[in-house]
């Protein structure tokens, strides 16, 4: 194939995996339907741009959808869209959304909390955390408390959730879990 002045050289078992794909009909059916100019090589001359076909003809070889940084999502969709290939338009828009989707969003921000507690309470405190807590790390201090004839240990558990309690400018109260977690962290 010539694309745009830069040649591609490939299979037709690979260029008609997408049997209803311009690809497919131009050069894989008995007498192709599309008629299309070839230069003096033979090669079918395509009025397009050569940097995004290689992503295109990529996916065709193996499925997967890889896209070098420098280009631009949108113009492999374009692409895509030219050569009718149905799967790879639905993976590429699906990866643009999921681009704006994290753009939009912003960086994730974490807030964290260390919670100081004793053996008997540890259990109870890791499996009760919610409202997106979730546990981190786990810190022995030793024991520095005798119940009777028993030496406690005491742990500082540190525990995160990501920090999206503002929308809007609308700062959210904490949950009645979440006010508990904070002030079993300010035993400390």
């Amino acid at each position: 194939l010539n694309v745009g002045g830069t040649y591609f050289v490939s299979t037709r078992q690979t260029l008609c995996r997408e049997p209803k794909s311009f690809l497919c009909r131009l050069c894989c059916q008995d007498g192709p339907e599309l008629g299309s100019d070839k230069d003096e090589t033979g090669a079918y001359l395509i009025d397009r741009d050569p940097t995004y076909f290689g992503p295109i003809l990529n996916y065709l070889r193996h499925g997967k959808l890889i896209i070098n940084k420098e280009l631009a999502e949108e113009g492999v969709l374009e692409e895509a869209e030219f050569y009718n290939i149905a799967s790879l338009v639905r993976l590429v828009k699906e990866r643009i959304r999921d681009n704006e989707n994290r753009t939009s969003q912003g960086p994730v921000k974490h807030v964290y909390r260390v919670l100081q507690c004793q053996e008997e309470e540890l259990t109870q405190m890791v499996s009760t955390m919610s409202d997106g807590w979730k546990f981190e790390q786990l810190i022995s201090i030793g024991s520095s408390y005798n119940y009777g004839n028993e030496d406690q240990a005491e742990f500082l558990c540190v525990v995160s959730r990501e920090l999206n309690n503002s929308t809007n400018g609308i700062v959210k109260e904490p949950s009645e879990k979440a006010k508990i977690l904070q002030e079993r962290g300010s035993r400390m």
